[in-house]
């Protein structure tokens, strides 16, 4: 037989349990950049970026670039292969995606799974894509897009690392703005005024210096 008190301290136990739990959770994602307190802007969509650095931006091979793209897993956006020397250019929203492939890759996500999670996210616009974080227990991927659903994946020990898309973002815009620029219609970075290497370079030290 349990006495009401029993009862009332189990509860108020488990409730603390649980307010711990959460604490701990919030201070997780916090440190590790989880959470979504970013304000990022787009690239101009007929800027891009070749294959060699869209490569060196994502940390991937040539080899891995061009299987994903003769397999659909991220094609490039502002100019596909047409014919015999014909360079493809990836969007900055490519390169973002090839990054998130790979830290998925890194931490032993499938392939499989790896596709869905992309599918999603490139059915996504860009400021949708800056409020989301992928969580992952090894086995399957989760979207966050509150910071209450990052906080219960790692309170509930779902969640073993997360990736915050908005801080993947800031990486690749560090990086690529120290890389050449071409246009769609051919033009490099040198060729055309406000061109995306500038862009890029100017956010990057706005960010810097605060």
């Amino acid at each position: 037989m349990t006495r009401t008190g029993d009862t009332d301290l189990t509860a108020q136990s488990t409730s603390d349990a649980h307010a711990e739990a959460m604490a701990a959770a919030t201070a997780t994602a916090g440190v590790q950049g989880l959470l979504f307190d970013d304000d990022l802007r787009p690239m101009p969509e007929d800027v891009g970026f070749r294959g060699p650095t869209a490569c060196a931006a994502a940390g991937i091979t040539y080899r891995q670039l061009d299987y994903w793209a003769r397999t659909g897993l991220v094609s490039p956006s502002v100019r596909p292969a047409t014919g015999s020397g014909t360079q493809r250019l990836y969007g900055f929203r490519d390169v973002l995606l090839l990054k998130v492939i790979k830290r998925l890759l890194d931490a032993g996500i499938s392939l499989q799974q790896i596709r869905t999670a992309i599918a999603h996210l490139s059915k996504r616009g860009f400021d949708d894509l800056t409020q989301i974080t992928l969580m992952s227990d090894g086995a399957s991927v989760y979207m966050c897009t509150s910071p209450d659903e990052v906080i219960d994946l790692l309170a509930g020990g779902q969640g073993v690392f997360g990736i915050a898309l908005g801080g993947v973002w800031r990486e690749v815009e560090g990086t690529l703005s120290e890389l050449p620029t071409e246009r769609a219609d051919g033009h490099d970075d040198g060729d055309s005024d406000g061109h995306a290497g500038d862009e890029l370079a100017a956010r990057r030290r706005a960010r810097m210096t605060g």
